[in-house]
């Protein structure tokens, strides 16, 4: 589809009979539950082919089944990010099931491994270095023959970044350095790939979003490091309670938190034609949180 068409279908009452994203293929890293799960449902409603990829087959599945039993079309490619062989596979089997192509790349798999910086390990620095910084640089480097082309398609990339990222945040040295580093990964696509190729690249900054991630610990969530050791997930209940504003929420103009839903619909906005002049950007969804 060339420019103009894709300007004139915005200007056109937003006419998009199969949808926003009909024709394209989207990986989604982390989409077997939450945030990643929402914006494979609704990349799927908007007609893109979705893959599905995350460390837990069973979860990866069944988002998969779901949205190819409401009419979209899906695949389950599960592993983990930190295996090179896993991304090679992700890679390939997504341009088989896009019949060559690939147009969308969402990097958003992730967890926090939280401590405070005298006592963050080495083991806890690294993973989460490697989880939220290397794994994406090495699925955009294998995803780069399907990127570096000029067939009049739209290709994006949106990097999952943290307000930890922006501003710092105490007990999150790791996590912080990470997503700070993801701001620089995608400028940088974006300085080197949008000049030839047009590919755009954002990063989309979250806030507090109602996850696993954000929900108390005493809940029991956890994650498994290949190596098999347990991470627990979610924020101490003290810890919460001590926040500014807990319970009313008064740090965020909107007082209250957002919705997976919510932050997916973002993720949408940003790979839809809405977004076509919209490059190199870092767009902060927090409910005006940190303005």
């Amino acid at each position: 589809m060339s420019y103009s068409k894709r300007i004139d279908q915005i200007a056109g009452h937003l006419n998009y009979p199969k949808g926003m994203l009909a024709g394209q293929t989207a990986i989604i890293t982390g989409s077997g539950q939450g945030i990643g799960a929402e914006a494979a449902r609704l990349f799927a409603n908007e007609g893109a082919k979705v893959v599905i990829a995350d460390v837990d087959s069973k979860k990866a599945e069944a988002v998969a089944q779901q949205i190819n039993e409401s009419g979209g079309s899906a695949i389950a490619c599960a592993g983990d990010v930190l295996d090179d062989a896993y991304i090679k596979r992700l890679i390939k089997e997504a341009a088989e099931f896009g019949g060559g192509k690939i147009h969308i790349i969402i990097n958003n798999a992730g967890f926090t491994w939280d401590g405070v910086i005298h006592k963050m390990t080495d083991k806890q620095w690294h993973t989460i270095l490697d989880v939220h910084g290397t794994a994406p640089f090495k699925i955009v480097r294998e995803a780069a023959p399907y990127f570096r082309v000029k067939d009049g398609e739209p290709r994006n990339i949106i990097n999952i970044s943290s307000t930890s990222g922006l501003h710092g945040n105490a007990g999150q040295i790791n996590y912080s350095l990470a997503k700070a580093g993801v701001t620089g990964v995608t400028k940088t696509i974006a300085k080197e790939w949008g000049p030839q190729f047009g590919v755009r690249a954002n990063t989309i900054a979250f806030g507090h979003i109602m996850t696993r991630l954000t929900a108390a610990k005493e809940a029991g969530a956890f994650i498994t490091t290949p190596d098999g050791q347990k991470v627990a997930l979610g924020i101490p209940q003290a810890q919460k309670a001590g926040g500014p504003g807990e319970g009313q929420h008064l740090d965020i103009p909107l007082r209250r938190p957002g919705t997976a839903t919510e932050a997916a619909s973002a993720i949408l906005a940003v790979a839809s034609p809405l977004f076509s002049y919209v490059n190199g950007q870092t767009i902060s969804v927090t409910g005006g949180r940190n303005m």
